[in-house]
């Protein structure tokens, strides 16, 4: 259930209204986070009699102490085809490899002791996440199994409680993803090397009354400033008449704005119903990436009390227009990607996603810099608490599942046959523990995949289930709803890392040109969350991906500083090309967060990924290309004739609600500083527009390499800060056969 508990301190707030609850009917939550025991085990009925290792829950068994051996050793299918298809591996490591384990277990068993000093009338264990699958057992006596990997598990341990002393709880989860059907979703991805067990989330049990909130969710309604509020509850006791109450609040603060009327409830034993209820907000202040402004739901049985924070937030994307509408305005969506799942196997991970402080850096401090107000997580979850980071500093998350298996012309052998009716379930847990959630904007069925039982059984069996009707995003399959986007990844750069010359810089110039003219009447609302294909290591090493790349961009010898130089330039540089396109609703690099370490096939932008030091070229040219006054230089050619004149087209782009006035001051500069030419423009851009000025540049008799800026200055007053644009130049005294042909490998 996506909610946040109710402690016992609750019951001193004082009500604004008719009632108060009685301190017996509070909920007492125990949080189980903290230091457990760990062992291991072939068998899954083996459970270890002596525990000599410890572990931090939420945390991974890589990080226990003593450290076991070979944890997160698993060859995937996904992987082992993928490296047989790029040569790395032979034909026939197929059968030998695919889906095997390479440790000497299959399962961890997490144990810990605690007191229970209050007896309540229903106990339910809560783990919200753990991999790969879990089963549970309390004083001896085992109390369920749950498979999945990527939503929380709900356990009813109240006839295994020791109410009166000590308990024993016996977590059961798997060493890698072959513990579970091959149907079952586990998590699938083509460059991932580890898989690592354990439980990634937070662990507590909850002490109550009947009868029990078992999930709430709040869904806004805009027009009509209320929202809908629907509550499943269930009775574990005696037949009884109970009545359910609902208070709403601004987060944190105590007086109550609205509440709903009083419902009674007449329960069976063991009777569960979903009640649908319908609460005015007077004067509802919106929640934005701007102004991230959050309620709180209240609600009570009598027996149970559960709380819920929720945003008046709506997002949709449109067809006809081809955008985001975020409460029923145009908005553009500018960020990047964080693979969590991918971060987990970096050595240098260990504590630090669990670690408020630094998520809070990751997710607050860094993306406003950056200009951000979007993620994708992509290919599987995070932890509750980045949601309600997310929630609380305002920004748009794509929220993939974590499916990634390709097309079955790929290569039919590695492509997973699911279980529909276990994905359902499973989508459904995920859906459930994430709706209330106003920074989730869009569900991402999938990356990269193409099946159709997403868009013929799975989708279709769980949108409904979510009351705000959040779009589906279902990567390169057709759309559900004739209003869902879809998601482009033109990695315009990968032919030439693969060997071939497909691609230079300068095309861009032809491709911005051609762009007017008609769409295509069926063409969608697109979002680009990845592009790039500049991978770097933290080190500067090129990736396993990007090895062949730099010695084209850059000659046989390069240095770090050099590439990482290469790597911001030319990566800004598309971000401004594919935001000044305005063909896209949302433009999404990739990838902000990942792990980094030899064997890698991609990488993020960290130089120190404890402090969170991003590299200095990256911070430098990316904040300038994601400003919400976004300015492009449609211009590539890397030579230019001494004391010629050629026509520079600079492109600004309005991704606020306001007009913008100014001047566009283009110049060009040596390496020292010292500026060699110069030209300027007025210009005026409406609000969410775009402006186009050609500027005539007189080009020094002094040849040598030079920087092209373009600087795009607000005029004073404005809210705006001045965005730069930079292109670097070469002045020589005439252009060379090669240089006329436009030779491929030109950057």
């Amino acid at each position: 259930m996506q909610c946040l508990r109710v402690s016992r301190l609750a019951g001193l707030i004082i009500c604004s209204f008719a009632f108060c609850r009685m301190l017996c009917a509070e909920e007492i939550t125990i949080s189980l986070n903290g230091t457990w025991q760990i062992e291991d085990s072939q068998s899954a009925d083996d459970a270890p009699q002596d525990f000599n290792h410890l572990v931090q829950v939420p945390g991974l068994v890589h990080n226990s102490r003593p450290s076991f051996p070979n944890v997160d050793l698993y060859d995937s299918p996904e992987l082992v085809s993928n490296r047989i298809r790029s040569g790395q591996l032979p034909e026939s490591s197929r059968s030998a490899a695919a889906g095997k384990a390479r440790q000497n277990r299959n399962y961890f068993w997490y144990r810990k002791m605690f007191p229970v000093s209050s007896r309540r009338e229903v106990a339910i264990l809560k783990i919200n996440k753990a991999q790969f699958g879990t089963a549970i057992w309390m004083n001896g006596r085992k109390v369920g199994e749950y498979p999945g990997c990527f939503s929380a598990g709900f356990f009813n341990v109240t006839d295994a409680v020791n109410w009166n002393g000590e308990n024993i709880l016996l977590v059961r989860v798997g060493a890698h993803p072959g513990v579970l059907p091959p149907g079952f979703p586990t998590g699938t991805d083509f460059e991932k090397l580890k898989w690592t067990p354990g439980i990634y989330d937070d662990v507590s049990m909850r002490l109550c009354d009947n009868p029990v909130i078992e999930s709430i969710q709040v869904a806004p309604r805009l027009r009509a400033s209320e929202i809908v509020v629907q509550t499943k509850i269930k009775n574990y006791g005696s037949e009884g008449s109970y009545s359910l109450r609902h208070q709403v609040s601004a987060w944190n603060e105590k007086r109550y704005v609205a509440e709903s009327s009083p419902e009674t409830l007449n329960l069976h034993k063991g009777e569960e119903k979903v009640l649908t209820q319908t609460i005015g907000i007077p004067n509802p202040i919106l929640w934005t990436p701007e102004t991230p402004f959050l309620y709180r739901l209240d609600t009570t049985t009598g027996g149970d009390d559960a709380t819920a924070r929720f945003g008046m937030r709506e997002l949709r994307f449109e067809t006809a227009s081809r955008r985001a509408l975020l409460n029923g305005k145009v908005y553009y969506l500018r960020g990047s990607n964080i693979t969590f799942h991918r971060f987990l196997e970096d050595p240098l991970s260990s504590s630090l996603p669990w670690d408020e402080k630094w998520v809070r850096r990751l997710l607050v401090e860094i993306p406003k810099k950056m200009h951000w107000n979007s993620f994708r997580f992509c290919i599987g979850p995070v932890p509750d608490k980045w949601l309600d980071v997310a929630d609380e500093a305002g920004l748009l998350i794509q929220n993939e599942f974590f499916v990634w298996t390709g097309a079955p012309d790929w290569d039919s052998n590695y492509i997973r046959k699911w279980d529909p009716a276990e994905m359902v379930r499973q989508y459904s847990d995920w859906m459930r523990d994430n709706w209330n959630h106003p920074s989730v904007a869009i569900w991402d069925a999938n990356n990269e995949t193409q099946d159709p039982v997403f868009g013929e059984k799975i989708i279709p069996a769980v949108r409904s289930l979510d009351l705000s009707n959040r779009p589906w995003e279902n990567s390169y399959n057709p759309p559900v709803d004739p209003n869902d986007p879809v998601e482009e990844h033109p990695y315009l750069l990968q032919s030439t890392a693969m060997g071939n010359d497909n691609f230079k810089m300068t095309d861009l110039e032809k491709m911005f040109n051609d762009r007017t003219g008609p769409l295509p009447v069926d063409d969608r609302a697109k979002i680009i969350n990845e592009y790039g294909w500049l991978w770097l290591n933290r080190d500067g090493s090129p990736t396993l991906l990007t090895q062949k790349l730099y010695g084209k961009l850059l000659g046989p010898v390069s240095s770090p500083e050099e590439r990482f130089a290469m790597d911001a330039y030319l990566l800004a540089g598309k971000t401004e090309f594919w935001r000044a396109l305005r063909r896209y609703a949302g433009i999404l690099h990739f990838v902000y967060l990942t792990g980094s370490y030899p064997g890698v096939y991609t990488s993020d932008h960290f130089l120190d990924i404890q402090t969170l030091q991003l590299e200095p070229h990256f911070s430098d040219y990316m904040s300038e290309a994601f400003k919400p006054l976004g300015l492009y230089l449609n211009f590539w050619k890397p030579k230019l004739v001494a004391a010629s004149s050629p026509q520079i087209q600079a492109v600004l782009t309005n991704d606020e609600y306001s007009p913008i006035k100014g001047r566009v001051v283009l110049s060009l500069e040596t390496d020292n500083g010292q500026e060699a030419a110069r030209a300027e423009s007025q210009f005026a851009i409406e609000a969410l527009g775009q402006a186009s000025y050609s500027l005539t540049l007189k080009m020094p008799t002094a040849i040598g390499k030079y920087i092209l800026k373009a600087v795009a200055k607000p005029a004073d007053g404005g809210s705006q800060e001045p965005t730069l644009s930079r292109r670097r130049i070469e002045v020589v005294g005439q252009l060379t056969k090669n240089d006329l042909t436009g030779k491929r490998g030109s950057f």
